[in-house]
């Protein structure tokens, strides 16, 4: 009788084991496509907009310029071999030097994209200070010395990768993955480190901080009103509940995409924690088809969120991209092709408005 229970639980486990071992194969062959193409054109549409030469002088634009190439990159590099292992077509499953190459690349990728959007909050806290040499070190000079600093320091934190990853693996998340179970500790913890641990909360902090400062000059500018004629005085109101406005488009365009980094970011993070704490531990087939589960949705929500930029500050900018839905929309409905091109100026002209402007945050003097 135990032994045919046993039989009749070995039995339930083994379908329940094939079942998730196929929902794990079904997400990552589609939703791996969904993303891919999501973010690819979210991502390719912010380089066409932001590379144009108007922007080129404003440090937090090419911060969002740059962001968006890595971002692009990290897409690239890490679903592509996603899509092709779920059709049993993924180069890095069996070659080692792409096995070896993908690992790298994604690693640093993912992890810059992030602190280079925390480096344009930084950059417009800076511009909202009422203090001149605070104003003075937002220049490209330094955002090129950040981007450049950045990328020198997770290319270091994730050049064990190159030794760490083999293809061809068994017992692992992916056939690409870390040999050792110290590579796999290293690998995950540097990543939990370097691209959700400090960036996240760095963001959140910033951008709080900027709101103040933008509360304390707006407190400033309106008592030093006080003392103009009425009629001067009743302009600059106007002007000043307009630029309140554009002020807080951007600072929710802003908080909006840390909020969503979060809540996409979470998931790998502590799914990151838990690998580090259970390294050394040998799972049971059913615990390792459930973590391998958990491990892809966790690796997807934060490939997501490399795609989000661009329709963050599309759809949560306000009038910074004015009209940019609209246009799309309308001109779709007319001719696809049509759309696009709609959509893409729209972009522009709000990106210009955007990052050119004085008015705007991101030219934001404070006297």
């Amino acid at each position: 009788m135990n032994q045919l229970n046993s039989t009749m639980i070995s039995l339930s486990d083994a379908n329940l084991i094939a079942t998730i071992n196929n929902v794990t194969l079904q997400v990552v062959r589609y939703f791996s496509i969904f993303i891919f193409l999501f973010g690819s054109i979210g991502n390719i549409l912010n380089i066409l907009a932001l590379s144009q030469r108007a922007f080129r002088s404003t440090p937090c634009a090419v911060f969002f310029l740059f962001s968006s190439v890595v971002n692009f990159i990290a897409i690239l590099s890490g679903l592509l071999s996603r899509i092709l292992s779920g059709w049993g077509a993924d180069l890095t499953a069996t070659n080692r030097f792409f096995c070896k190459l993908r690992g790298f690349v994604v690693n640093i990728a993912r992890s810059v994209a992030i602190w280079y959007i925390l480096f344009a909050m930084i950059d417009r806290w800076l511009l909202s200070s009422s203090k001149l040499q605070r104003r003075r070190m937002s220049s490209l000079k330094n955002a090129q010395r950040a981007m450049i600093i950045s990328l020198i320091v997770a290319t270091l934190v994730f050049s064990h990768v190159i030794y760490c990853h083999e293809p061809n693996l068994i017992n692992a998340p992916q056939k690409c993955y870390g040999i050792t179970i110290t590579c796999r500790f290293v690998t995950d913890v540097s990543f939990l480190l370097l691209a959700i641990i400090f960036p996240l909360p760095l963001m959140l902090m910033f951008s709080l901080m900027t709101i103040y400062n933008i509360r304390q000059s707006k407190a400033r500018v309106a008592h030093r009103d006080i003392t103009t004629v009425t009629n001067t005085m009743t302009t600059n109101t106007k002007q000043q509940r307009r630029l309140t406005k554009q002020d807080y488009n951007l600072l929710v365009m802003l908080l909006v995409q840390v909020f969503i980094l979060f809540i996409l970011s979470l998931p790998l993070g502590f799914q990151k924690l838990y690998s580090a704490i259970v390294v050394d531990r040998t799972p049971s087939a059913l615990n390792d088809a459930i973590e391998n589960l958990v491990y892809n949705l966790a690796q997807l929500l934060h490939f997501l969120a490399n795609g989000m930029p661009f329709y963050i500050y599309t759809l949560a900018g306000g009038k910074v991209f004015p009209g940019v839905s609209r246009a799309f929309v309308t001109g779709l409905g007319l001719n696809p092709r049509l759309g696009f091109v709609l959509f893409g100026q729209s972009v522009f002209i709000g990106g210009k408005i955007t990052f050119t402007n004085r008015k705007f945050g991101y030219g934001l003097v404070v006297h």
